[in-house]
């Protein structure tokens, strides 16, 4: 038996087996002109994955272009465009670097973080008020979803006084929305979808 595991790994996958079969049967050509013809031959069937971008001069570039990394840059043809440079093709990219933000609270992100912190900056008690509980209801559906589990809104008030080292204030008396309790929400969508399936059993 013959497996795909134990053939040559396959440069670009996404041309399939048979179109690396075409290039190495390509670079086996004697005559440069012929060798250059079926070159063209193999780089329009690659371009027909891609019908639409076939004719785009910037895409054919790209595949011939794939053409050349598939032979290594071996193939001695009359290019239609320039090569790229084999060593900046092998060399891998640069590492981007990564900003972590120092939050005291992951589940929450930083941008809510940072809004929070932003809050006595508003001029009104109003827009104040509007805000935290704006925040207040988003962070309850954070840690829902994040626990998986009920949140009591004392929980949420306790988070924003250490977010914001105790100098944002929450208004006495402020109910959060319970329609962010998830558990509830799906234990009653069982409930009605359990009594559905019970009512069609007894009509048939």
């Amino acid at each position: 038996m013959d497996y795909n595991t134990q053939r040559k790994k396959l440069v670009f996958p996404e041309y399939g087996r048979h179109i690396h079969k075409l290039v190495d049967l390509c670079m086996e050509i004697e005559d440069k002109e012929e060798r250059t013809r079926n070159a063209h031959a193999i780089v329009a069937i690659m371009g027909s994955t891609h019908p639409h971008l076939r004719d785009v001069p910037e895409f054919k570039h790209k595949l011939w272009n794939h053409l050349a990394i598939m032979t290594d840059f071996k193939l001695d043809i009359d290019w239609p465009y320039d090569l790229p440079n084999k060593e900046e093709i092998n060399q891998p990219p640069e590492k981007v670097p990564y900003s972590y933000e120092k939050m005291k609270f992951k589940h929450y992100g930083y941008n809510l973080e940072q809004m929070l912190n932003k809050v006595n900056e508003l001029e009104t008690e109003e827009e104040k008020e509007a805000l935290i509980s704006l925040l207040a209801n988003h962070m309850k559906k954070l840690v829902v979803t994040y626990k998986k589990e009920h949140v009591d809104d004392q929980v949420i008030f306790s988070d924003i006084k250490k977010i914001t080292n105790n100098t944002v204030k929450v208004k006495d008396g402020l109910v959060l929305n319970n329609g962010w309790d998830m558990n509830a929400n799906l234990n009653s969508s069982t409930r009605t979808s359990k009594k559905k399936r019970s009512n069609r059993k007894r009509n048939n």
